[in-house]
């Protein structure tokens, strides 16, 4: 292409977190310039966010229906080629399936609608207008994420018997969202966040992460989910027993009220040969531990990795490479794509390696049926 990639934002003011991390990812490669924007519910704040961004004030709007309508009539030369979303769960599904319907690409924060019911229609309508998805679960675009995956594609492990995989936080160990914390408000209020608090938000990236690393996928789920702080009324805290359809066993832990813990996302995934362990506070390192020598440490950057993980590494082996990093090769594998694409040619392989609708259905089946589990006194539910 010739120029760069057009984009708005639905969501993301600056009163929001997501959205500055969406455009400072976005920029990253230089790829995208956000044009247009409906950045808050409330008028005033979208109108201050769009002068914030230095958006031409024509495309500033206090509405997606109006930006989308407004945008989809503009020149080809003028207009955008894609919209990211970035509200409460709540807010996906409708600007989404506009979006599609105007003819816009897309792409939004995850989970990626209120309900299954929803998730389906959006793939549904992905799949009738062909185009491009990108749902971003970070995690897959770490580069020692995608080098564990090569590892076990190419078979170096053998079968994969066993999954653990982990993510506890502690920011929700007391009632926040009843003392002014807007995050933990939406998050833990099911009218907006949906069926489930815990394990919507942070267990579906775990359940993503153990899919995409071993190739597997989850056949039944056994759940255990817990509200443990007084007055909170979705899960905070939960395990989940899994069985993967190669006939490997898993256990999915999540928890934002461990006290004292960050974003301590970590997977450890064994087969017949050997394991290996990635955790994301040390991202820049993959631990590969074998049956019968010693154990091997993989660093990002070096010469030894894989053209997969080489291709989303962004700097020389040594300097840190963490979310910001994960989170840009995601839009820049979804630009290349779009790129090739609007240039009527095949994106480069590399560059179509980032989670779509497919992943955003699978995400609200594994909520559907982690509640259903749970609520059934942690019975053995089959994953479909």
């Amino acid at each position: 292409m010739e120029r760069k990639l057009r984009m708005g934002m639905i969501g993301g003011g600056k009163d929001a977190f997501i959205g500055a991390v969406h455009r400072l990812a976005l920029n990253m490669d230089g790829q995208i310039e956000l044009k247009a924007g409906a950045l808050s519910i409330d008028p005033q704040i979208a109108k201050e966010s769009g002068e914030m961004l230095f958006l031409d004030p024509s495309r500033i709007y206090t509405d997606y229906k109006t930006m989308l309508e407004e945008e989809a009539a503009k020149p080809a030369e003028e207009r955008l080629d894609f919209i990211t979303i970035v509200t409460p769960n709540f807010v996906h599904f409708a600007p989404a399936m506009l979006a599609l319907e105007k003819g816009f690409h897309v792409v939004v924060e995850k989970p990626m609608t209120f309900t299954l019911e929803e998730a389906r229609q959006l793939q549904a309508k992905v799949e009738e207008t062909g185009l491009t998805l990108l749902l971003t679960h970070t995690y897959t675009g770490y580069p020692m994420v995608k080098q564990a995956r090569q590892l076990i594609k190419d078979g170096a492990l053998g079968k994969v018997r066993k999954i653990w995989v982990e993510y506890p936080q502690g920011w929700l160990s007391k009632l926040t969202e009843r003392e002014g914390n807007a995050q933990a408000a939406w998050r833990t209020d099911p009218k907006k966040s949906g069926k489930s608090g815990c394990m919507g938000d942070i267990g579906t990236h775990a359940a993503n992460l153990a899919e995409y690393i071993s190739g597997l996928k989850i056949s039944q789920i056994c759940a255990d989910l817990h509200t443990l702080v007084e007055g909170r009324v979705l899960d905070d805290d939960g395990a989940v027993l899994l069985r993967f359809d190669n006939g490997a066993a898993g256990v999915l832990m999540a928890s934002q009220v461990a006290a004292g813990e960050e974003n301590a996302l970590k997977i450890r995934i064994y087969g017949e040969n050997g394991g290996l362990e990635w955790a994301q506070h040390e991202p820049n390192t993959l631990i590969v531990r074998w049956l019968d020598k010693p154990a091997e440490i993989w660093r990002a950057g070096t010469g030894y990795l894989s053209e997969a993980a080489a291709a989303n590494c962004r700097t020389p082996a040594g300097h840190p490479e963490g979310y910001l990093e994960a989170f840009a090769n995601l839009y820049r594998n979804f630009a290349q794509t779009l790129a090739a694409r609007i240039d009527g040619v095949e994106p480069p392989a590399a560059a179509l390696d980032f989670p779509g609708a497919a992943d955003g259905v699978r995400g609200m089946l594994f909520i559907d049926k982690v509640v259903e589990s749970s609520a059934s006194d942690q019975k053995w539910t089959k994953f479909e």
